[in-house]
């Protein structure tokens, strides 16, 4: 199942696993790219986030980003998205 959103991480973050293990509880789908391993991903993190390599970080099909935010934040932009 293809992703709703892009989610940027890192393999040592806490708050993106946490974030990861609600949406899947959700049953929300998303797409994983870890920025350690894709420069130009880090590069699109840090051009949203004020030059910081700040995860996770979503950037939704409308180009919109949402950086660090909760399931609740994650479930009304995709209403927003939907609508």
């Amino acid at each position: 199942m293809s992703g709703q959103f892009t989610m940027y991480t890192t393999p040592w973050c806490g708050y993106c696993h946490r974030l990861k293990s609600q949406l899947d509880r959700e049953g929300i789908a998303y797409e994983v790219v870890d920025i350690e391993q894709d420069p130009a991903a880090a590069d699109l993190v840090m051009s949203v986030n004020g030059g910081n390599q700040t995860v996770p970080t979503l950037v939704y099909p409308d180009g919109t980003a949402q950086t660090n935010p909760s399931v609740a934040q994650v479930k009304a932009k995709l209403d927003e998205l939907a609508a």
